[in-house]
């Protein structure tokens, strides 16, 4: 499962999350995880956000990051979606979904780091895969791959990405395969 902010215009109109730009960053992501192209990570992904309606263009450009009263009104329907899809593994994208899974934590504390449900670390980018604890779903975070995001331009911060994909190329086999 894949939980990210809102949607945006454009996915809001083509019914598709993460249909505009962001979404094609994602995928470059997702190849350099390993998986095959957009369409592949697609076909294994459930993917939804913090809240269901798009919340309007922001005054200073971009899209208004959902308030947390939105954030709290839409809760129940998250809640649903992962009681019925019970995922292994949460890809937990940009910093409004990481308040929700991971409350507290600046995105340099969790980008390239495995946490359980509980929030617990399991292991960084650069130490063993195989989760030990089995309290799923593991939270595996991301940030956003939006280009109003200004986390990337840091060298360090990118480097810390490719910690997180080459961590999510080496988890999601062994989660897929039981």
């Amino acid at each position: 499962m894949l939980v990210g902010q809102a949607p945006g215009v454009l996915e809001a109109s083509a019914r598709k999350p993460f249909a505009g730009r962001s979404g094609a960053e994602l995928a470059r992501w997702m190849k350099r995880a390993g998986f095959r192209d957009d369409a592949h990570f697609r076909s294994l992904t459930y993917m939804t956000s913090i809240t269901k309606c798009f919340p309007g263009k922001a005054a200073t450009g971009g899209d208004r990051r959902p308030s947390g009263v939105e954030a709290q009104q839409c809760a129940e329907w998250l809640e649903g979606q992962l009681r019925l899809q019970e995922p292994l593994l949460i890809l937990v994208v940009g910093t409004l979904a990481q308040a929700r899974f991971l409350p507290g934590r600046t995105l340099e504390s969790l980008v390239g780091h495995l946490f359980d449900r509980g929030g617990v670390a399991l292991r960084g980018a650069d130490g063993d895969a195989r989760p030990a604890a089995r309290r799923l779903p593991y939270l595996l975070p991301l940030p956003h791959p939006s280009g109003a995001s200004r986390w990337l331009n840091d060298a360090a911060h990118k480097e810390q990405l490719a910690g997180a994909l080459r961590l999510l190329q080496r988890v999601w086999p062994r989660l897929a395969d039981g």
